[in-house]
């Protein structure tokens, strides 16, 4: 099991589009880890990263992150299950789930678990960071509106 967490240097002020957002990136590929982690950082988001479904599920029970970007082919507990219980907690994160599964079963069934966002691989870095953008902006308008 691997997890590690990191956060921008604090000397330099990081103006990025994610500043301070909490993003728990899980997939059992270290590179796409890798890369989607130095991605986020680069953009000011504080990063949780990890390689099994059973951790994502522990690290959003004891840390919520705003959004998770989840993998749906993952050791011990598949994406869909992490889904299925991490949109069961109240004030749930936004969730995209990535995936190579072409399959609209595939889809329809995330969406139905409550998935934010679905997304084919391989995604540009750079839409997955607009996605990641829009949606925390949808919900803060969303958060707006309630109070």
């Amino acid at each position: 099991m691997m997890t590690h967490e990191s956060t921008p240097p604090e000397e330099t002020e990081s103006f990025g589009r994610l500043d301070d957002v909490r993003v728990l990136i899980v997939d059992d590929d270290r590179d796409i880890l890798d890369s989607f982690d130095a991605a986020f950082q680069a953009e000011g988001a504080l990063t949780k990263v990890c390689s099994d479904g059973n951790e994502a599920v522990r690290i959003c029970l004891e840390d919520p992150p705003d959004v998770v970007i989840l993998d749906m082919m993952l050791p011990k507990r598949s994406g869909f299950l992490v889904l299925e219980k991490i949109k069961g907690f109240e004030d749930s994160p936004l969730v995209i789930m990535v995936t190579a599964n072409e399959g609209k079963r595939h889809q329809a069934y995330a969406e139905n678990l409550g998935v934010d966002r679905y997304l084919q691989k391989p995604v540009p870095i750079a839409r997955l960071i607009e996605t990641v953008e829009e949606l925390i902006a949808a919900d803060d308008r969303d958060a707006e509106d309630e109070g």
